[in-house]
């Protein structure tokens, strides 16, 4: 009969311990002794369940270690994980007894070579460029003259202190409206987004929107590069600008924004004129007003001088007198001209006269002859055909007519 395990180790002296309890020896001595250690690999093997958490084999050349990222610090990554990425991570080994297996659990992920938010941002910027929220051609002017400005910052920054301290210097009579959020902590992008979408719906309108603050680290601004934020300001109605006090670095919200400042006392001077500047450029267009008014005048003068110096203003009366001398010669002409015409008319009328009395009956009836008539309608009797005895007749002489009856008819 072969033997136990109880009785080999019985018979060896050596105790027996069961897989639980090796494994639970064996968690113990792991989780002690590396409880906080530091493991650089290639992400493989990546997957992300409804669950939230990160499950992954972090591997190199000569060997492999299952990790996971429990779901709330996977929310906190600034960066995607994905196959193939070479990281750095921190974290704690962990024995799991259902399997016999140990695994990393990881509180800390930072990409090798390029920092982890240095890749986040150029992730995000490529992103949102494609989408054309970077574009000049969507940039807002900001308005001359402002009458309400809102802002959006800290309260107790020092941003807001020098951005109302040069408000005041340069400008006066502008409504400021201040909505206070954080500009920096995991809730900061949420009040900043939340802040400027009220900004966009007061009634009446703000002219012009600052969304700043002071300077900081890459991390401190890391805020201004949420994608809530930099969709919120390219979003605006209200022209907005850019106020983040960093020279040096360019967030995102730079890039959306109508106007970028470097400063938040470098965006009071670009949302409001200098009061000195203004004065300064109104006496320069009054005096040019002037100069420009001057000159039209001398020149209207210039004209009007030429114009009087003509023969019609200076002698008004020669035009008249000239017509009138014209209106006399004219006259003359017409009546030299009716008198020849009259002339030429008696001429003729005397010459038709002259032929019609050699053609007058009355001429014949001077030298002897006379006119019989029809004495009711006048026409002539050439014939004795139409006569009849006893009828009257009318017989027209040289001098008067002769009345008579017919009494006899010889034809």
């Amino acid at each position: 009969m072969p033997a136990t395990i109880s009785d080999a180790g019985a018979s060896s002296g050596e105790q027996v311990l069961s897989v639980t309890q090796l494994t639970s020896q064996l968690k113990g001595v792991v989780e002690q002794e590396f409880s906080a250690v530091w493991v650089a690999g290639e992400i493989s093997n990546f997957s992300r369940p409804q669950s939230g958490h990160c499950y992954f084999t972090l591997k190199d050349d000569n060997a492999q270690l299952r990790g996971v990222i429990w779901r709330g610090t996977a929310a906190k990554l600034k960066f995607e994980v994905h196959d193939g990425l070479e990281v750095v991570c921190r974290g704690r080994l962990d024995v799991y007894p259902p399997r016999g297996s140990y695994q990393l659990v990881v509180d800390q992920i930072q990409l090798q070579g390029i920092g982890a938010l240095e890749l986040a941002l150029r992730k995000l910027r490529e992103k949102l460029g494609q989408e054309g929220l970077f574009e000049a051609a969507r940039k807002q002017r900001l308005p001359v003259f402002p009458r309400r400005i809102g802002v959006v910052t800290s309260p107790t920054g020092a941003a807001i202190r020098d951005f109302l301290e040069v408000l005041r210097r340069r400008w006066q009579g502008v409504e400021v409206l201040i909505f206070p959020v954080r500009v920096q902590g995991d809730s900061a992008a949420a009040e900043i987004s939340r802040a400027i979408k009220q900004a966009n719906q007061l009634a009446p309108s703000l002219d012009v929107l600052v969304v700043g603050r002071g300077g900081g680290s890459l991390e401190d601004l890391w805020a201004f590069n949420e994608e809530p934020v930099v969709r919120a300001i390219a979003a605006s109605r209200v022209p907005t600008v850019s106020a983040v006090g960093h020279e040096i670095d360019v967030t995102l919200a730079d890039l959306a924004a109508d106007v970028r400042a470097l400063t938040p006392s470098e965006a009071a001077e670009l949302v409001v004129p200098s009061s000195q500047g203004v004065a300064e450029l109104m006496l320069s267009l009054s005096s040019r007003m002037q100069n420009a008014l001057a000159s039209q005048v001398a020149a209207h003068r210039g004209r009007l001088d030429a114009i009087a110096s003509r023969p019609a203003f200076a002698r008004p009366t020669d035009g008249v007198h000239n017509l009138g001398r014209q209106m006399d010669d004219l006259a003359a002409r017409l009546h030299g001209a009716m008198r020849v015409h009259l002339r030429e008319q008696q001429s003729r009328v005397a010459a038709i006269s002259g032929k019609l009395e050699t053609l007058s009956p009355l001429a014949v009836l001077q030298r002897g002859y006379s006119i019989t008539q029809e004495p009711n309608t006048g026409s002539l009797i050439t014939s004795t055909r139409s006569l009849k005895k006893g009828q009257q007749i009318s017989t027209r002489l040289a001098e008067g007519s002769i009345s008579s009856t017919i009494d006899g008819i010889e034809k």
